[in-house]
């Protein structure tokens, strides 16, 4: 009875720490669901804030966490070169390390490796570059890129692709693509299949709809726990990102998370919602805030401007962000034009805030089965403009 009772207890925490994608409803393509992971439960759709190297920039983690942070993201590249696999896998792993108790994706490193340009050399078996940081030369392929996101302890790993600008021939597209369908078959080899971890495989093929297709349909048949779409947000522009998710969530599976890699701005977010993605990420928030632009309802606030030096208004009249209940736009401008480092926080909060919260939102109009009247609403204030100048 005692055996018995061992292994029902055994069966029931294996059940619980699933990594496990629950669609809950949908309003046409916009979708809502749940993603059960080994360190919490991710509701969708989702913004994940950038941590690139352990460290979501100019933001303590409590601010982070407060915001509506479920999952933050962490880069394989960067943590690899400082402080160093072993260094991170002697502290418990880079959840760990930072003191985040939630989930956390790390990025392959793929994207950060093709913006190195002529620091880094493709084959077939991966990539040879030199560190941004001291010119140190390194070798990445799908093994070690797993293997060291297996040694940072992160909850979803992502694959090793090859990333390409835009714009790119047929030719060169379907050659990365091909590429990285290999280097997928290595990368799920070489994952450590842990209760409540999961794989992403990531879709490639630039913006030509028969290699998304292609590659959509033989990642699926590597049974990841989620999809991503790369090869996005790098220059093609709103119109050519929508079309070509179009032309790519068609081909993915309804049961497992979709998640849009580097992408966006509010409305990029919305519209990619609207075509079925469930997870995003993007430095924007962060990189806007330290350099005075902040993300509102009516649109982007160039703290900076003038006019906004006896503006004793919030910047944003409907965020309850700690940056918004408590400062106004005219002590937020002295704090830029006095290079004070407390604007960069403060406005960094304010954006996070601002992603997370229209994520709930967004969330809770697909429950309501009402997303199409909160699209049209959000965007025709978005676009209107900040334009009200005391």
């Amino acid at each position: 009875m005692e055996i018995v009772v061992f292994f029902q207890k055994i069966i029931i925490t294996d059940m619980i720490n699933k990594f496990n994608f629950k669609l809950l409803s949908k309003d046409k393509n916009a979708r809502l669901g749940k993603l059960e992971t080994a360190h919490g439960d991710i509701d969708t759709p989702i913004f994940m804030p950038v941590g690139t190297a352990a460290s979501v920039k100019a933001m303590h983690l409590r601010d982070v966490k407060a915001s509506g942070a479920q999952i933050i993201l962490a880069n394989t590249y960067h943590l690899m070169l400082r402080p160093g696999q072993e260094n991170i896998k002697k502290m418990g792993g880079v959840r760990k390390f930072m003191g985040w108790n939630k989930p956390l994706l790390t990025d392959s490193g793929g994207f950060q490796i093709m913006s190195l340009g002529k620091l880094r050399k493709i084959q077939n078996d991966g990539v040879t570059f030199k560190s941004h940081l001291d010119g140190t030369k390194y070798f990445l392929s799908p093994e070690i890129s797993t293997d060291i996101q297996n040694s940072l302890d992160a909850t979803i790993t992502m694959q090793l692709d090859e990333c390409i600008p835009f714009p790119a021939s047929y030719e060169e597209s379907e050659r990365a693509m091909k590429l990285s369908l290999e280097w997928a078959i290595k990368s799920r080899e070489a994952f450590q299949n842990r209760t409540g971890y999961g794989q992403f495989g990531i879709i490639q093929g630039s913006i030509f709809p028969d290699l998304r297709e292609e590659s959509s349909k033989k990642l699926t048949e590597l049974n990841f726990e989620g999809y991503a779409i790369g090869g996005l947000a790098v220059g093609e522009g709103q119109e050519f990102m929508f079309e070509t998710l179009d032309n790519t969530t068609k081909f993915m599976l309804e049961n497992k998370p979709r998640y849009l890699m580097g992408v966006g701005k509010p409305d990029d977010l919305v519209g990619a919602i609207k075509r079925g993605v469930d997870m995003f990420d993007c430095v924007l928030p962060t990189r806007s805030g330290r350099t005075g632009q902040a993300f509102t309802s009516k649109g982007q606030v160039n703290i900076k401007n003038s006019r906004h030096s006896l503006d004793t208004r919030p910047l944003d009249i409907g965020c309850n962000c700690e940056t918004c209940r408590n400062y106004s736009r005219a002590y937020l401008h002295h704090l830029f034009k006095a290079q004070e480092i407390l604007g960069l926080m403060l406005l960094s909060l304010h954006n996070i805030h601002f992603y997370l919260n229209l994520m709930k939102n967004i969330r809770e109009s697909i429950k309501n089965s009402d997303f199409d009247k909160f699209e049209k609403t959000f965007l025709e204030n978005y676009y209107s403009g900040d334009i009200d100048i005391i």
